[in-house]
């Protein structure tokens, strides 16, 4: 915070002579009062501009929140996804060199559930961004560097009750190597009665079975 008994004469004497009404002319016998009622003008000035500075500022929870979950993998909480799906399509695909190749398989997990199958969005991310979306099982995949990453997936809704769900796990990659990971949607039903997100690698006879079973999926950033 600015301290007043700092502010340069020469900020203060223009107010003055504002103030006073008399531009270049000679002050009049009240010019201490005058000074006075500026240096509270533009201390109260000062607390408006950094309060209003403060007011802008993200809360220090929200910020640790943020740096966590980019930690963990996702990205920010204000993007989200259109996605489209084809049932017809299941390519498959081979690393690029010098590169690993990852799929992101979704699934949803129990029978019986009160969420209809195909409804949920799973946003996925790596190392703090998003790089695509699923909708209903389905999947889609992409090229990553050698070496240590985190991957994270929540599920995109409006509603904070599942919003909040999210799961996330970190994998080493090699160049020239196949990962698969499986996002799973635990529903509501009558046994559990919160939904659910769980994130996990599997092995590639699982991965490629599901890949003959599961929509492709193209997702973009809503506008």
């Amino acid at each position: 915070m600015s301290n007043w008994r700092n502010i340069p004469i020469t900020l203060i004497d223009p107010l003055v002579s504002v103030i006073a009404g008399y531009n270049n002319e000679p002050y009049c016998a009240n010019v201490t009062l005058m000074k006075t009622l500026a240096v509270v003008v533009i201390f109260t000035l000062s607390l408006v501009v950094s309060g209003g500075a403060q007011g802008n500022m993200p809360a220090p929870k929200e910020e640790q929140a943020a740096a966590a979950r980019a930690a963990a993998g996702c990205g920010a909480s204000n993007v989200e996804f259109d996605v489209k799906t084809d049932a017809k399509q299941h390519p498959v695909s081979q690393p690029e060199p010098g590169k690993a190749l990852v799929y992101f398989l979704h699934v949803e997990s129990q029978d019986g559930g009160i969420i209809n199958k195909g409804w949920v969005t799973s946003r996925v991310g790596i190392d703090g961004a998003w790089v695509g979306a699923n909708h209903g099982k389905s999947y889609f995949f992409l090229s990553v560097d050698p070496g240590q990453h985190a991957a994270c997936t929540d599920w995109q809704s409006s509603h904070k009750t599942y919003s909040r769900q999210s799961a996330a796990v970190s994998f080493s990659a090699e160049a020239g190597k196949v990962y698969y990971i499986r996002t799973t949607i635990m529903e509501i039903t009558a046994v559990q009665r919160t939904p659910g997100m769980k994130l996990e690698l599997i092995d590639s006879a699982e991965g490629q079975l599901l890949i003959s079973s599961s929509a492709l999926s193209a997702a973009h950033p809503k506008k």
